[in-house]
């Protein structure tokens, strides 16, 4: 079970179509962890999708299709990452139970992320045991394929803290078994709605992936820009402006000249954003080319998620018999029952 290779394990709940903020935050990290040769697993994470989608479990189905195609569209490669579906690996919820035995109820309820979520999904009913144990359900992802490293956001640190926060707990009582796994943050800055808002799919301000041109440019034209400049030539605030940050984002070598310009009263909001369609759209087509080339392979994608599945079993299986072995549990689970 030792090696010195990074394994990198990432999840994403299956709840709707990824966005912009999924591509700069997340997606562009997988991509270059896979082309650096790291053992890269990425989790259709549906099991946690039921901590907020529990009334509608049907759909988790149909948005967990969804999101393999968004993540083959970007580049991620089957062949050189494990792609696979949280709930086909059982040792998922074996191991959440284990730890959930064993990690104080405080560390859950300090969790920032916590009230933040049920500020944020305010329409749905959260307090529930699974919602208030889904940051023990992580630390079982990650401390199930050994990973050492995690990408996430900045919002994401301290659950991979409590990560190691129950992975020495674990150690202590029953010895060094589960490493502990360290973060990695995405070098891109948080990309905004066009509200100004972080860009998310709760608030219904997200330009997604699969946007086609007449989409993103209704989208664009709808984006916050300094409600005080009201024509032209009118002097510009463009610190809180959402086509700013993007331009700084995707046109960087633009932008300076972008700010330099509204600050003066020489360019309006309108030729901004008809500037920034092209820039925009250059990004999606090629996600949206692909994305439909792997949507006519219904076929080929059963076989990348089962061939992930099998995988993901594999390693899952090697961490449970090491967690029995530690736990002395080995009587309780004899390898002839295992699946």
């Amino acid at each position: 079970m030792s090696g010195d290779k990074r394994v990198i394990l990432s999840g994403m709940r299956p709840t709707g179509r990824l966005h912009l903020g999924h591509l700069e935050g997340a997606l562009k990290n997988y991509l270059q962890m896979q082309a650096e040769g790291a053992d890269c697993y990425f989790m259709v994470a549906d099991i946690h999708a039921l901590s907020t989608e529990y009334k509608n479990p049907a759909a988790i189905s149909e948005n967990s299709r969804e999101l393999l195609l968004d993540w083959l569209a970007v580049g991620l490669d089957p062949d050189r990452a494990t792609l696979f579906v949280q709930s086909e690996v059982a040792e998922h919820s074996e191991l959440f139970v284990i730890l959930g035995m064993l990690t104080p109820l405080a560390w859950t309820e300090r969790c920032p992320t916590y009230k933040e979520q049920q500020q944020e999904l305010a329409d749905r009913d959260l307090a529930t045991y699974g919602f208030l144990g889904y940051p023990v359900l992580q630390a079982a992802d990650i401390l199930l394929y050994r990973a050492t490293q995690v990408p996430v956001g900045q919002d994401q640190l301290p659950h991979v803290e409590m990560t190691r926060e129950i992975a020495r707990r674990f150690n202590h009582l029953y010895g060094e078994t589960l490493p502990e796994p360290q973060s990695v943050l995405t070098a891109s800055p948080k990309v905004p709605g066009l509200d100004g808002r972080k860009m998310s799919k709760s608030y219904g301000n997200a330009v997604y992936l699969s946007d086609g041109k007449d989409a993103l440019e209704k989208k664009i034209k709808q984006m916050y820009t300094d409600p005080q400049k009201v024509h032209a030539h009118t002097p510009g605030k463009p610190d809180q402006c959402v086509v700013l940050a993007l331009y700084k984002i995707y046109a960087s070598g633009q932008a300076e000249a972008v700010e330099k310009e509204c600050r003066g009263g020489q360019r309006g909001c309108m030729t901004c954003k008809r500037a920034l369609l092209p820039i925009v759209d250059a990004i999606l087509a090629p996600i949206r080319d692909q994305r439909e080339a792997w949507a006519g392979q219904p076929g080929r994608l059963e076989q990348i998620i089962q061939a992930g599945n099998k995988r993901a079993q594999a390693r899952a299986r090697e961490t449970m018999q090491a967690v029995h072995a530690a736990m002395g549990w080995e009587a309780l689970a004899p390898e002839g029952r295992r699946p």
